[in-house]
């Protein structure tokens, strides 16, 4: 029992410092299991990381960086590059990729493609397919339902080709298929 306390501590950071881990636990970037940007396959805790995770991702903000995919729950926030699951933040989510499944937060940003649900207070997205659900809700483009106060698609027409798009802007609900 004594040697395999001894040699834990070694074979914890010999496994962190791999490009992939199955566990990560960390401060900051800096203050981590396993070194910024490196790939997690598995677990993550976080009061502030910074890697791509795929698996279960837990923490107050969690940065992720490439591919990203599985459940992620930001107290606070978080950010993602592309990203697949569910990806929940207290205050904000901001996608610089794609996202695939549901993003959801007070303040949801997606400058890619959003395919799927984006629920929160304020939905902003550039290609929108599926439902967006907030109070206010915003697209580029959209393949899809719009439900909120106000729900804005930039590239709706008004009226001229109701019913298979509604207007650039209109209160409840919009759409465009």
């Amino acid at each position: 029992m004594k040697k395999l306390l001894v040699l834990l501590p070694a074979i914890i950071l010999s496994y962190s410092a791999q490009a992939t881990s199955a566990f990560q636990a960390s401060l900051t970037p800096d203050i981590a299991l396993v070194e910024q940007g490196a790939t997690v396959k598995g677990l993550a805790l976080n009061i502030w990381g910074d890697n791509e995770v795929q698996g279960l991702n837990l923490g107050f903000v969690n940065q992720q960086s490439g591919n990203s995919k599985g459940f992620t729950i930001s107290l606070l926030g978080g950010t993602a590059d592309d990203y697949t699951g569910v990806l929940w933040g207290g205050f904000f989510t901001l996608t610089t990729g794609d996202v695939v499944g549901w993003q959801g937060a007070t303040v949801n940003i997606s400058q890619g493609t959003m395919t799927g649900l984006q629920t929160g207070f304020v939905n902003i997205t550039t290609d929108m397919t599926g439902l967006q659900l907030g109070f206010f809700n915003y697209a580029k483009s959209l393949n899809g339902v719009q439900i909120g106060l106000a729900n804005i698609v930039e590239s709706n027409p008004w009226f001229s080709e109701a019913p298979q798009k509604l207007a650039t802007g209109f209160p409840f609900v919009n759409w465009s298929f």
